[in-house]
């Protein structure tokens, strides 16, 4: 499998396709469109590889993580699949949205899948492991393509930086402990894609990240 970056909206939110290049099947995590032009990049991204969208995943209900969540769900006929602890995000999206500059109806209402700690997604001929790293806020889960060495952590941990931790559910010491039991457990080799800025590695964060010594 592949994993395609796109970044988008006044946040600069990262977006990723996965995609198994044998089958064509594809995951969109965070389907953060805001613009016009974000939501025809990625339709038209997905169209012209001929690829099939299949799966819907979200690192967690932030409002800058899911702006363009409604258009993906309803125009490719697919649940949302998220935590159990992000329902209550998506229903409170369009306060969340009004505080930080995002114009976004509910999201609760649409078809929701839950996955838990440890689960592990098929895509095409290959897997995506769940990994369960709340402390940014309550359901963020990390996304880990084991073959592939990669993991898609959302707001959990930065290139030199970790998650905020001063929103509704935030907790310093959860978010730490995640990072250190769930992320830098992982291969030193391992890339982590994360919910903005660049990509770096388990190795460069569990040397050189300040906020975990």
């Amino acid at each position: 499998m592949k994993v395609r970056q796109f970044t988008f909206n006044h946040f600069q939110t990262n977006c990723y396709l996965i995609i198994d290049e044998e089958t064509r099947q594809c995951a969109i995590v965070d389907p953060c469109m805001e613009y016009k032009q974000e939501f025809l990049q990625i339709d038209q991204s997905i169209a012209k590889d001929g690829l099939k969208l299949s799966m819907v995943l979200l690192t967690h209900a932030h409002t800058d993580h899911v702006s363009g969540l409604e258009h993906v769900c309803q125009h490719y006929e697919l649940p949302v699949i998220t935590h159990k602890d992000s329902i209550v995000h998506l229903q409170n999206a369009p306060n969340l949205g009004r505080m930080i500059g995002f114009d976004v109806n509910r999201l609760d209402v649409l078809p929701i899948q839950t996955i838990c700690d440890g689960d592990t997604l098929k895509l095409g001929n290959g897997t995506i492991k769940c990994i369960y790293t709340p402390g940014h806020c309550p359901g963020s889960m990390s996304f880990y393509l084991e073959e592939e060495g990669l993991v898609i952590t959302g707001d959990a941990l930065f290139r030199g930086s970790i998650g905020r931790t001063d929103l509704a559910g935030g907790d310093l010491d959860v978010l730490l402990t995640s990072i250190k039991n769930k992320l830098l457990v992982l291969p030193p080799d391992t890339m982590v894609l994360p919910g903005h800025g660049d990509a770096t590695s388990v190795r460069e964060e569990e040397l050189g990240n300040p906020f975990l010594f």
